[in-house]
């Protein structure tokens, strides 16, 4: 079964439009993806997702796996039942949340060692276990465990690292075939996960070895985790040339406006970062001139809304002067509106980035797009 086709591809740029195909429901691509560690996006409804216009989001196995757990999430089917939400989820493998442990996990061939960061009891993650995980889960595209490492790296470190993603890929892969030959009419996706640091050999040789196993997605993981943009930058439009054109490409980590029309621009499809809402929570505005703090005292008397071109309910309905009043106070809703706007925003940008696409214009919206943003009112 085809699960990705490309319907439309800009004449100037690498920049693409896609049908990503899935259990729960066809996307379009590129798609940018809200955090939902938990199974919700911080502070949103679903009904205000849909609202919105989101399609899918992504959830984290390891967190999933500690609240509700698994048995919770056996006894409603899925996380799908769960939430009651009917639209795409993807999962990640949690491989960067252990990654964040830093001096909590222990990292073999047969997988990570690591202490709860709730109560620091100690568990034990093998490839075979997170794809049981995911499939308990039951998430439309599920990742493979993987080794993301930090930056600066040393050489032989990444190295190593790389050669244990690809273990895990491999293993990865058997269990979810034998999974999911059983239980072909609820298929998930896997997505490969692309390793390597800032080397390009390392990441040629990591994107050579996660395509020849064959997954239904790329991911590239380990970037936006401290380097120099330039560095960012020419990992993301190197590596892109060893993953296939007809299959979905994600970049994992990615929220920066400037990002995500680099990554666009040189092929890449999928997205996510909880920058949207983890900004909007410390009172971050992102509008068509930039970002915005909305908790500047400059705030406090203006009546316009917090981006003029912008008609989502929170612009139409509520001043920067109040959403200011609301955080001042600690108002629990100036987290919501904040969240709520931020969201939609990307969600209006990825429509208005597919609309270029379509009309063979990408660098040109891109142009003026990123001048307005970066230019202040």
């Amino acid at each position: 079964m085809k699960t990705f086709e490309i319907i439309k591809k800009d004449k100037f740029s690498k920049a693409r439009i896609g049908i990503l195909k899935t259990k729960s429901g066809n996307i379009l691509t590129p798609l940018f993806l809200p955090v939902g560690t938990l199974g919700v996006v911080k502070t949103l409804s679903y009904k205000e997702l849909e609202e919105i216009g989101v399609e899918a989001f992504i959830s984290n196995t390891y967190h999933l796996y500690f609240r509700p757990g698994e048995e919770v999430l056996k006894k409603f089917g899925g996380l799908h039942k769960f939430i009651n939400w009917q639209k795409v989820i993807f999962t990640d493998s949690g491989g960067f949340q252990v990654y964040s442990l830093r001096e909590l996990k222990k990292i073999s061939q047969d997988g990570v060692e690591f202490k709860s960061h709730i109560d620091g009891s100690l568990h034990f993650f093998t490839p075979e276990r997170v794809i049981e995980l995911q499939k308990i889960i039951n998430s439309d595209v599920a990742v493979c465990l993987d080794e993301c490492v930090e930056y600066p790296s040393e050489y032989e470190y990444a190295k190593k690292s790389t050669e244990i993603t690809t273990l895990w890929a491999k293993r990865c892969k058997e269990k979810f075939l034998e999974i999911n030959y059983a239980n072909s009419d609820n298929f998930q996706l896997l997505f490969g996960i692309i390793q390597g640091s800032v080397y390009k050999d390392l990441r040629k040789k990591s994107a050579q070895e996660i395509v020849n196993i064959d997954f239904d997605g790329y991911a590239l993981g380990g970037v936006s985790v401290g380097e120099p943009k330039n560095l960012l930058q020419e990992i993301v439009s190197y590596t892109v040339e060893f993953i296939p054109e007809d299959k979905p490409r994600y970049v994992m980590g990615i929220g920066e406006i400037e990002d995500i029309w680099f990554c666009i621009e040189n092929g890449y499809d999928i997205m996510d970062c909880v920058l949207p809402t983890r900004n909007g929570r410390n009172g971050q505005a992102l509008t068509s001139y930039g970002k915005i703090n909305i908790k500047n005292s400059k705030f406090s008397v203006d009546e316009s809304p917090l981006d003029l071109e912008c008609d989502c309910y929170v612009c139409k309905n509520y001043s920067r002067a109040l959403i200011h009043h609301y955080f001042k106070s600690g108002e629990l809703l100036g987290l919501r509106l904040l969240s709520y706007h931020n969201v939609y925003f990307m969600m209006n940008l990825f429509k208005k980035i597919r609309k270029a696409i379509e009309n063979n214009s990408f660098l040109d919206e891109k142009k003026k797009f990123l001048e307005k943003f970066n230019s202040s009112e």
